[in-house]
């Protein structure tokens, strides 16, 4: 296989028309649902000021995260996220078109200069950032050096996002995809801005790796699931 296959963003008319219905399910689902949000950092607060940052959240949770942007953050910050070069990376970009969201299309392992050069480039020209750090394939909860990375270069700010549910089912995929029950209760934290240092060498970075990773699983009440 030629290196341009290898990197071809894959699309199709399906994959548009999937998203694009995927998406109003997850919006016409919130209504069903009851949010309470926990701002930390300030990031939801208008006029905050608060400069691009990069959110990270488990895969497994990304059902309920666009509507929450949508009735929050999102009705002054701009946001794009992070999704594979492959076909269900489509679908998934195609149902953030949905609430007003980009996409920048790459992974780990298709992509990845180019998708990290993009997360920069939206962080420079003012748009917040938003990655799953254990996705596109997991293994679930563990965080990617990926997220660790960005942060370190662009300088942006790294805010976990929590989200627990009183009630759901679990899918059986490789992340136990989270589904919330419809009246069910959908507690969403922002938590407080986490800064990585510039120029750490290959021990310290593992470091800061491993202390995300850490906060974003102690907010996580699934783990043995």
């Amino acid at each position: 296989m030629s290196d341009s296959a290898r990197i071809e963003i894959r699309e199709s008319r399906k994959s548009v028309l999937l998203g694009r219905v995927a998406g109003w399910l997850m919006r016409g689902w919130s209504k069903l649902l009851r949010y309470e949000i926990e701002d930390r950092c300030g990031v939801c607060t208008p006029g905050n000021g608060v400069e691009p940052v990069i959110f990270a959240l488990w895969h497994n949770r990304i059902f309920v995260m666009p509507p929450v942007w949508w009735r929050t953050a999102g009705r002054e910050r701009k946001s794009v996220v992070l999704t594979s070069a492959s076909k269900d990376g489509s679908i998934l970009a195609h149902a953030m078109g949905v609430f007003g969201i980009g996409a920048v299309r790459g992974s780990s392992s298709r992509r990845a200069v180019a998708a990290l050069i993009g997360m920069k480039r939206a962080l420079k020209e003012g748009l917040d950032v938003s990655i799953t750090p254990d996705g596109p394939r997991g293994p679930r909860y563990v965080f990617h050096p990926g997220v660790v990375k960005l942060a370190e270069s662009s300088g942006a700010a790294i805010v976990p996002i929590h989200i627990r549910f009183s009630s759901a089912w679990r899918l059986k995929t490789w992340d136990r995809f989270v589904l919330p029950k419809p009246f069910s209760r959908v507690h969403v934290v922002f938590d407080d801005f986490i800064r990585i240092p510039k120029g750490l060498d290959e021990v310290a970075f593992e470091a800061e790796r491993g202390r995300v990773e850490k906060i974003l699983l102690e907010g996580t009440d699934d783990q043995t699931i």
